[in-house]
């Protein structure tokens, strides 16, 4: 498990076995049956969650309909970002998909990390910038791309999640009706959807 976690770090900070063993100290394993709620609307959500196993959402609601903004597969890091960092209410929900094992860290022990140890602080900076670019990039992705290119390039860049998310997440999660997404999911099973 340490290692998946250590080796996905590694994109931004490489660290020693001795500079890795108090963030490792940190961590709680925790597990999940599918469909449970992490953090509702309205809780202040203290702790970052890297996936082990499994998959969970972030969405909100606009009216009655569900909104997702991140479907969170194995290496990917989950929390509701905006109150994890200011620790302000929440404006998101957070729910497992599948049957999850997460790594957890608290933000207490983040800061913590980042006071002893300028590695951890510098890593802090890189993975927000990150972030911050992928979120940017997806809202550009939303204007610039009709439904059928969002779905082609869904489906281009996460061939394994058709079977493992529920067709209406991966609608909602694109910004399209249930009924285009199972049209376009009919054109690519002819072989008949392409783009242009």
């Amino acid at each position: 498990m340490l290692d998946a976690l250590r080796q996905s770090l590694s994109r931004y900070v490489a660290f020693t076995n001795e500079e890795f063993a108090p963030l490792a100290q940190m961590l709680q394993v925790r597990n999940f049956d599918k469909q449970v709620q992490l953090v509702k609307v309205g809780d202040t959500d203290h702790i970052i969650n890297f996936i082990i196993k499994g998959l969970a959402r972030k969405y909100f609601y606009r009216g009655k309909d569900e909104v997702i903004t991140q479907i969170a597969v194995e290496n990917d890091f989950i929390t509701s970002s905006v109150s994890f960092l200011s620790g302000r209410p929440s404006a998101y929900y957070i729910e497992t998909i599948e049957p999850c094992t997460f790594l957890s860290l608290t933000h207490a022990n983040m800061e913590k990390l980042y006071r002893n140890n300028q590695k951890f602080e510098r890593l802090g900076r890189l993975m927000i910038t990150h972030f911050f670019l992928q979120q940017q990039l997806w809202d550009l992705d939303y204007i610039r791309f009709g439904t059928r290119e969002r779905f082609i390039r869904f489906t281009q860049n996460n061939p394994g999640l058709l079977q493992r998310v529920p067709q209406k997440y991966i609608a909602s999660y694109l910004n399209m009706k249930p009924e285009t997404f199972s049209r376009f999911k009919h054109l690519l099973a002819k072989n008949s959807l392409s783009v242009g």
